[in-house]
């Protein structure tokens, strides 16, 4: 948008909306009624490719040919896998941005001629049989298209750590800040999870509980109960080099034990309990279903501009005021430049 210049706030939006609505069909359709998961890829990764060169060439104004183009050129591109989670590896953190990458670089070789795979999801060899096995549905990838867009779906992350992880964090936060428990005063403290949450966000148990970096610590239930609880709040600064060597945070999940409760089970992220006992013999319990952020607790627009507030560090308070500001007027924003030159 900053390349292609004098882009109004509304058509910035309309692109958004389609590409995300693009990529969540693009998931949505894949094994269908199961996880896709557990194919080992990095989803927002692979998918992003397409649906960020999707993005790009109708923000550049592109013709229909020239828009497949630019997704058979993105799907050329496709790639990204869960070892990284596994191996606690930045490359988590840089998948997304690869894609994007990809997909904007895809979107101006479309523009320059390049021609890209015209079948590129359902061809012989095209990303639902090469990728997924062909394990897909048409009919979920089309239905309502035009019509209903997924991204009124899409729920946001108000902690920067695993989605999975989040329903923890906000009843470890209820317990600390509503019933005043202490980080001192606990003697321990049970995690109730699924089988699933134990094996991708409570195992290893000693990568949990004692990080190796700050994508383990993203990807920990453990961590995020004890970062609650700790410092009353959950941010960035809980997810650093040095935040995962803080010592009353580490003797917090030194104090835990996790059980498997698969009653736990629904849809979305699974609902996570956690008991605190005191050294005095008081137990505090909260159950979380439905994290800040999801469909049935939706994050306001305060909740966003405090969210970025927490993301933009980096810059003066007044630019970080004038994007918030300007991010809430985005619909009637006649160039989209005001925003790009605040943030560089």
């Amino acid at each position: 948008a900053e390349a292609q210049g004098n882009l109004s706030g509304k058509e910035f939006i309309t692109s958004t909306a389609l590409g995300v609505d693009m990529m969540c069909r693009l998931a949505l359709a894949t094994t269908p009624g199961r996880s896709p998961i557990g194919l080992g890829w990095h989803l927002t990764s692979l998918f992003g490719y397409m649906g960020a060169a999707a993005v790009a060439a109708r923000i550049m104004g592109l013709d229909e040919e020239r828009i497949v183009d630019a997704i058979g050129i993105g799907y050329h591109q496709c790639g990204g896998n869960g070892q990284c989670v596994k191996d606690g590896a930045l490359t988590k953190r840089l998948g997304p941005g690869f894609a994007v990458k990809g997909g904007v670089t895809a979107a101006q070789m479309a523009k320059a001629g390049v021609t890209g795979a015209k079948n590129s999801l359902e061809g012989e060899w095209g990303f639902y049989r090469q990728y997924i096995h062909g394990d897909y549905s048409p009919e979920i990838l089309t239905a309502d298209l035009g019509k209903r867009f997924e991204g009124v779906n899409v729920v946001i992350k108000p902690y920067p750590c695993c989605r999975g992880v989040h329903p923890a964090i906000d009843a470890a936060l209820d317990l600390a800040v509503g019933e005043n428990v202490r980080r001192e005063d606990i003697r321990e403290i049970v995690l109730s999870v699924t089988d699933a949450h134990l094996s991708l966000l409570c195992q290893p148990e000693e990568a949990k509980r004692s990080p190796r970096s700050p994508v383990d610590a993203q990807f920990s239930i453990p961590w995020g109960v004890a970062s609650a609880i700790a410092g009353r709040q959950v941010g960035l600064d809980d997810y650093t080099e040095s935040a995962i060597k803080n010592r009353d945070v580490l003797e917090l999940t030194q104090k835990m034990r996790v059980e498997v409760d698969n009653t736990l089970h629904k849809p979305g992220p699974a609902p996570t309990r956690v008991k605190v006992v005191t050294k005095e013999g008081k137990e505090f319990v909260k159950l979380v279903e439905n994290p800040l952020g999801s469909l049935e607790r939706p994050m306001s627009f305060e909740d966003c501009a405090r969210k970025f507030r927490d993301c933009a560090k980096s810059l003066d308070s007044g630019r970080i005021d004038g994007i918030i500001q300007r991010i809430g007027q985005l619909e009637r924003l006649e160039n989209i430049q005001e925003i790009i030159r605040l943030i560089t």
